[in-house]
């Protein structure tokens, strides 16, 4: 048992010192030296948007679309979340914001709540990139 013992420990301290005497310090590489023979590949990026860079370009990306929004934009509004901002969900898609007011069932309070805030809203066309699945619900951001 010593003698292995002594063979991995000359093993060890043998392994130290090669790798002490033959590492090199860490070089950090530039993006520009990166991209030098290749510069086309930055202006083909930034012509490259998808429907949800488009959609935040309008009026989506100030107020609150009511046909694409999720449940956590409606945070900000006092008395909205979480239930008044799931009926708005569950009754989408909405021609116009004022489509809002004529949702069944609301009580007279919400529809209060909905017309003293319809200016924080806007009904954009329903895009698919932002109504997939459950997300509007739960957009798994925790």
């Amino acid at each position: 048992m010593k003698l292995w013992n002594r063979i991995v420990t000359v093993f060890s301290l043998m392994l130290l010192l090669v790798s002490v005497t033959f590492s090199q310090p860490a070089q950090a590489l530039d993006f520009n030296t990166i991209l030098q023979g290749n510069s086309r590949i930055l202006a083909v990026e930034n012509d490259r948007r998808n429907a949800a860079d488009e959609l935040l370009r309008t009026e989506f990306g100030q107020k609150i679309d009511i046909n694409n929004s999720d449940i956590r934009d409606f945070r900000d509004l006092r008395g909205f979340y979480p239930k008044l901002a799931s009926i708005i969900i569950q009754n989408a898609p909405y021609e116009q914001v004022e489509d809002i007011l004529l949702i069944p069932g609301l009580s007279d309070s919400q529809k209060e709540r909905l017309q003293a805030n319809i200016d924080n809203f806007t009904a954009t066309p329903v895009e698919e990139v932002f109504n997939e699945g459950d997300e509007r619900y739960n957009a798994g951001v925790y």
